[in-house]
């Protein structure tokens, strides 16, 4: 057996197919193109997989991977899936951004019944332009008002999430959204417990923007 073995040697292990971003794990990298369709921010960026979270509402469950690159930005990335896949990349914006964003009367109709609110965008100063360049849209309608959901802060893909004693799952948040005209952007709002709120704004771009996928070293 010795001999046999020595002779034909050890096979080798298959290495991990990485080609989807439904595949990414924790310390995978990916680079994103350098068109100028995308933000500064983004645009032809190495970002790494830092850790990997869950998003889980009554009829759907998706990750979410959180992305730093050489900036230290903080980068989301989930799957928009519908009839076509793209790639739903996020930011997460602070009180004061949205203060010079928009206006916050309107802004309030967000989180008022019927959850219909029509929301333009200010000019903001050069600076906070300049930071969020090609993150927003000029005017965003409503699509979806107070949806319960849950946030775990592990992966849980192809698996449901455990429940505590009392039947919850994770963090409870309700969630609202809006989209531009040409839904290519979006503003996700997530409202937690206590009232501490979430701001994102999200950009919805093909598959193809990630050019090159570099699995983590084993």
């Amino acid at each position: 057996m010795g001999f046999l073995s020595g002779l034909f040697g050890k096979k080798e292990a298959p290495k991990r197919q990485l080609d989807h971003p439904n595949k990414l794990n924790k310390g995978d990298m990916i680079s994103l193109d350098d068109s100028f369709a995308l933000p500064a921010l983004l645009r032809g960026q190495q970002l790494r997989v830092e850790t990997i979270n869950t998003y889980e509402y009554k009829r759907k469950q998706f990750a979410e991977w959180v992305l730093k690159g050489h900036s230290n930005e903080t980068i989301f990335l989930s799957l928009d899936e519908d009839d076509e896949t793209y790639l739903s990349l996020s930011v997460k914006v602070t009180r004061d951004q949205v203060e010079q964003l928009f206006d916050l009367d309107e802004f309030a109709n967000i989180f008022e019944e019927p959850g219909k609110a029509e929301l333009s965008t200010l000019a903001p100063n050069n600076e906070l332009a300049n930071q969020l360049d090609s993150w927003y849209a000029d005017a965003y309608h409503q699509v979806s008002f107070s949806d319960l959901g849950y946030f775990h802060k592990q992966d849980y893909r192809g698996q449901k999430p455990p429940q505590d004693e009392e039947g919850e799952r994770g963090e409870a948040f309700e969630s609202y959204q809006l989209l531009s005209s040409d839904e290519t952007k979006a503003i996700d709002i997530e409202v937690y417990e206590g009232g501490v709120t979430d701001v994102m704004l999200t950009l919805y771009r093909p598959l193809s923007d990630i050019r090159d996928y570099w699995p983590a070293t084993l």
